[in-house]
């Protein structure tokens, strides 16, 4: 299969803002990284996104738009085409050459127990004001077939173990641990498809806290977290959530976990005792890995705050694994989930599974996604 130029586009559970990035891939082993971008949200659209999480919680179908979520799902589609007109503006050489988007949109509701998943997006709106292709709604189809609908980086996340420099191939299995709003895992074998999974709160949780109690969007660098203690009977309580013990695959929706085992802490203890539930259940994840992972390398917002990379890297260690940031080996932590819609639009475009019985619980490895085309047609991939 041939490589083209794709953008992909994530909007992730923290909320903060628009992730951008142009790969060139045929969707399989090839896979080129290239220029990236990030276009923040201003506070007070931040703030309307999480109010329609309210309004989010009473759709029962997920074509529903109570309240807000109409309007905000024009919005929010409208800045993704803003994005994407400025990125395309500042590329140059082959990487202007682009042929597909990947648009993943902003998930205001995830309940694979209900088999509904909405992310604010219309793709073939945003294929009218780019020009180009957009694949979209790539989650729905795999709950049709009985998947969770998330995670769906696995794919792009074993694409990358097996191109990584050889000195780091030698370390497989590997687990990639995605730390967002909601943090992933992915263990990747030296052969045979990934194995992946929700594996609890990442930074929503971090982010919640210092937001309510301190009125900062976030703790930046850990700083905050670096004043206070972790309170170990908070932690034990957090991970005594059904969510850890049930049997994967698994997914999470932002709701599944609330600051409540918290409240009343000091501001500083509660973000250093988030910071520990983050990686001591990335570490309860590896218990539902096949094999133990020889190395871990931490993508995602998370990965800039040491304490949790700190808490993780002790425990995997004390396990005989390595732990490694992205950047150590040469990939982009910030960009991989753009990068990944990229590559898994262009899977979609070529009718390739996005998702496997071992990545989501689906019944088989199944496609999905929907095609829409600048001149208003559009196509259904694996429905």
């Amino acid at each position: 299969m041939a490589a083209i130029c794709a953008i992909g586009l994530m909007s992730g559970t923290s909320m903060d803002g628009i992730d951008l990035a142009a790969i060139r891939t045929n969707g399989v082993n090839l896979v080129e990284r290239g220029p990236s971008h990030f276009v923040p949200y201003e506070a007070p659209f931040r703030r309307r996104i999480e109010a329609a999480l309210e309004d989010a919680k009473s759709i029962s179908e997920r074509l529903e738009r109570p309240g807000d979520l109409a309007a905000l799902e024009r919005q929010i589609t409208l800045r993704h085409a803003d994005a994407v007109t400025a990125f395309r503006s500042s590329l140059s050489g082959r990487w202007a050459d682009v042929r597909l988007i990947g648009f993943h949109g902003q998930t205001v509701l995830h309940r694979p127990e209900r088999g509904v998943t909405v992310q604010l997006g219309d793709g073939a709106l945003l294929a009218r004001k780019t020009g180009l292709p957009v694949v979209h709604d790539m989650r729905a189809n795999d709950m049709r077939h009985g998947g969770q609908g998330a995670p769906l980086v696995p794919a792009y996340h074993a694409a990358l173990a097996h191109s990584l420099p050889a000195d780091l191939r030698t370390s497989l299995p590997i687990a990639f641990v995605n730390i967002g709003g909601i943090s992933n895992v992915t263990w990747v074998p030296e052969e045979g498809d990934p194995v992946a999974f929700d594996s609890g709160p990442g930074n929503a949780l971090i982010d919640q806290w210092v937001a309510r109690e301190g009125g900062l969007p976030f703790d930046e660098n850990g700083m905050i977290a670096s004043e206070g203690g972790v309170i170990r009977d908070v932690v034990e309580t957090y991970l005594a959530n059904p969510f850890f013990s049930r049997a994967a695959p698994k997914s999470l929706d932002r709701n599944d976990f609330t600051l409540d085992l918290v409240a009343g802490l000091e501001l500083a203890d509660g973000a250093r005792t988030l910071a520990a539930v983050s990686a001591q259940a990335a570490l309860l994840a590896a218990k539902q890995m096949p094999a133990a992972p020889r190395l871990w390398i931490v993508c995602g917002g998370g990965r800039k705050n040491p304490h949790i990379v700190g808490d993780l890297r002790r425990g995997a260690e004390a396990e005989g694994a390595s732990v490694i940031l992205a950047e150590d080996a040469g990939l982009d932590g910030d960009s991989m989930e753009a990068e990944a819609w990229a590559y898994l639009a262009v899977r979609s475009r070529n009718n390739l599974p996005l998702t496997f019985p071992t990545t989501t619980g689906c019944r088989a490895p199944v496609t999905g996604g929907v095609l829409s085309l600048p001149q208003e047609t559009a196509g259904q991939v694996g429905r």
